[in-house]
């Protein structure tokens, strides 16, 4: 096992910059997530780790080692591609086994670990199989198996579940899960599904236009923040965005005027007359509201039943907000209501869409 580090970390395509001075560090053992939406970077980051993809500048380490300029099979990384990337000629035994093979192990060593590795992933049944006879769990499984059986120090996971089906895809996000902590192995792992960042990591970083915007645990993320595109971008549904100018003590936004006094500490460098964001998760958005400073009037849009919550879609100042219900019987038909945001989880975002801090 060993720690990951990036530091000032560049990768440019002809005049493209797909990764912009990007330094973070994995710790031994640590299960991180680099989250965020197509086209960010976060492949290209996790190419560079592997060696598919030399860095314009910067330099990479693992462990004490420098291997900005190593050879893939120099690293000692295990990797599980999306596609899985198995021969289809091969029996699930040879495929599991290849790695070992490149590296000069012995035909009946190669046998025996391959073998034990795929009892404790469950496949064991399946070695005499070719992939095109196994299902996509299976699959993806046997592509794990490939990755963990020479014992290497670092795991890479590029968007390892993107293939499957939504209930494969949970039950693959606790085998991962379980697997990782089990064997204690450092590992980095690429998505763009929010839930299994929140579900599987230590801690997320997030990324956006080839740079890391917020790195942090999982609930620190989602509960703070630090950017209208991290709001915005965590959380299903996300958070609800609504534009208002900092007026006279107070937010506007057409019709509505809500107290500001409560944010004085976060507004002390804010000028009269600049435009903001204001930001509320859909679970801390509730129906009424005995607050007549936080009461506002809108109208119910839509209404979502599912199961043991509710999605609300409100309209209020020309904008859609979104609430989340629990317990108590939601709306059953659209027309006015009221509603209120809970202060307490209220965000404000500046001019530069970075989220103030209370001081």
């Amino acid at each position: 096992m060993a720690n990951v580090a990036f530091r000032s970390i560049t990768k440019q395509f002809g005049g493209f910059t797909a990764v912009n001075d990007v330094s973070f560090e994995i710790a031994d053992g640590e299960f991180v997530c680099l989250l965020g939406p197509s086209g960010c970077g976060k492949t290209t980051t996790l190419r560079m780790i592997a060696g598919l993809e030399q860095p314009t500048s910067g330099r990479i380490f693992i462990g004490q080692d420098d291997v900005t300029e190593a050879k893939p099979k120099e690293r000692d990384i295990g990797m599980v591609f999306q596609d899985y990337a198995l021969f289809p000629h091969m029996t699930i035994a040879d495929n599991i086994a290849y790695p070992l093979k490149v590296r000069g192990v012995g035909q009946a060593e190669r046998h025996r670990r391959a073998a034990e590795v795929a009892k404790n992933l469950s496949i064991d049944q399946l070695l005499d199989r070719r992939p095109g006879q196994i299902s996509g769990g299976q699959q993806q499984r046997t592509s794990v198996a490939r990755a963990v059986v020479h014992k290497p120090k670092v795991y890479l996971f590029d968007e390892p579940l993107s293939n499957l089906d939504a209930k494969l895809r949970l039950e693959a996000r606790s085998f991962l899960k379980h697997l990782q902590r089990e064997l204690g192995v450092t590992s980095l792992y690429v998505t763009h599904d929010q839930a299994e960042a929140m579900a599987m990591a230590d801690r997320v970083a997030v990324m956006d236009r080839g740079e890391i915007v917020q790195f942090g645990p999982p609930l620190e993320v989602y509960r703070q923040p630090a950017t209208t595109f991290v709001a915005n971008f965590l959380g299903s549904p996300p958070m609800n965005l609504l534009s208002v100018r900092y007026t006279g003590g107070a937010f506007a936004s057409g019709t509505l005027t809500l107290d500001a006094s409560p944010f004085a500490g976060r507004l002390r460098d804010v000028r009269d007359g600049s435009e903001l964001t204001l930001g509320i998760r859909p679970e801390h958005v509730r129906m009424g509201g005995e607050d007549d400073r936080w009461r506002i009037p809108g109208e119910v849009y839509a209404v979502e039943p599912l199961g043991p919550e509710a999605l609300v879609t409100l309209r209020v100042a020309g904008a859609l907000v979104t609430a989340r219900l629990f317990g108590d019987d939601p709306p059953t038909a659209t027309g006015a209501a009221s509603f209120a945001f809970d202060p307490a989880h209220l965000h404000v975002f500046g001019p530069d869409g970075r989220r103030l801090a209370a001081r």
